[in-house]
Formats: structure tokens, C-alpha cells, sequence
């Protein structure tokens, strides 16, 4: 069990096979469909996408300044990298997969330009808002925190004015997320 649970990579496979084991075992009743994978997909990649960004807002940037000088190194030099390339990359995946749901169910066109009407328009403003939100991780967000990491190089200047613009897009994307979720949550438009 400790070789299991300790190896993320295990885990994650044994999980994905127990998903499939499930959605075998109710194939019958619950048909499987590519609009049903895009949303579990969708779902998996969102909680991962929000899940870091609540860890970052609520957990990781108030704690900085509290951790000593000499113990810093460990978060900025292992611990954010890490979790700043499952965030992206998460980001990307959560748009990607509720683009494809967006198209597959046929309501992409009207929710983009905000031309349907009730759930459509709903959904729609929430897919914006997750634009915007990824938009800001990839352009604003990542390019700061490269320098403020030292993954690219930057003068101390550099990474202080790097600091601000992350923290105020990381909020942003902190503000947005609430309405955005109600969004995506309330419009409850069938896979």
C-alpha cells in the first residue's frame, strides 16, 4: 500500500482505471458519451485549475511573508514551480475541455457571443470569465512568476515589479472565479 500511495503517478492511473471500472460497470443505464468524457474531464481539470488558485490566494501568498529568509528557497525553488505548472496547464486543459462540451452540445456559437438566451447567456458569460482567467494565467500571471521563481532571469527590479502585476491578476482571477462558477454551475445546460 505505501509503494501505491506514495507514487502520485500510481495513484493517478489506479484512479483513472477505477473510473473506468465505473463507468463500465453503468455503461447500461448511463450511457457513455464524448459530451459526458469532456465534462468529467472539464470538472477534473477545473478543480485542479480553482484548486490552485484558492491554494495560492488563501494559503501560499499570506504565508510568505511569515516564512524566514533561509527557509524561502524550498517553496520558490521546488514547491511553486510545481504548482505553478499544474495550474497553467490545468487552465488551458479546464478551456479546452468546456469549449469542446460548449461545441459538442451545439450551444458554442450562441454562449461565445452571448446571443442565446437564459442558460445559454449564462454559460456563455462564465466561459468569458474563464478566458479571462486563463488568459491571465498564461500572459500575466506565469511571465511574472518565471521572474519572481528565478526561472528566467530578471534584475531585483525586475522581479519587484513583477511581484504586484502577479498578485493583482492572481486576485482578479480570485474575484472572477465566484461569479464564474455560479455561471458555470447555475446554467446546468445538459452534456
Amino acid at each position: 500500500m505505501a509503494k501505491l500511495f506514495g507514487n502520485l503517478h500510481l495513484v493517478l492511473v489506479a484512479g483513472l482505471v477505477f473510473a473506468i471500472v465505473v463507468i463500465a460497470a453503468f455503461a447500461g443505464s448511463v450511457p457513455v458519451t464524448s459530451g459526458a468524457v469532456l465534462r468529467w474531464l472539464h470538472v477534473f481539470f477545473g478543480i485542479l485549475w480553482i484548486g490552485l488558485l484558492y491554494y495560492l490566494n488563501f494559503v501560499q501568498v499570506p504565508t510568505m511573508p511569515k516564512i524566514p529568509a533561509e527557509m524561502k528557497g524550498a517553496i520558490t525553488g521546488h514547491i511553486a514551480p510545481k504548482v505553478f505548472f499544474f495550474f497553467r496547464w490545468a487552465a488551458l486543459l479546464t478551456v479546452v475541455t468546456g469549449l469542446g462540451i460548449a461545441r459538442a452540445s451545439g450551444y458554442a456559437h450562441e454562449a461565445m457571443t452571448l446571443a442565446g438566451e437564459g442558460a445559454v447567456k449564462l454559460i456563455g458569460l462564465g466561459m468569458w470569465l474563464a478566458l479571462i482567467m486563463a488568459f491571465n494565467v498564461w500572459f500575466i500571471i506565469w511571465p511574472a512568476q518565471k521572474k519572481i521563481l528565478g526561472i528566467v532571469e530578471a534584475t531585483a527590479e525586475e522581479k519587484a515589479a513583477a511581484a504586484p502585476r502577479a498578485l493583482i491578476a492572481s486576485r482578479t482571477n480570485l474575484l472572477l472565479s465566484l461569479p464564474m462558477l455560479y455561471c458555470m454551475v447555475s446554467a446546468n445546460l445538459g452534456a
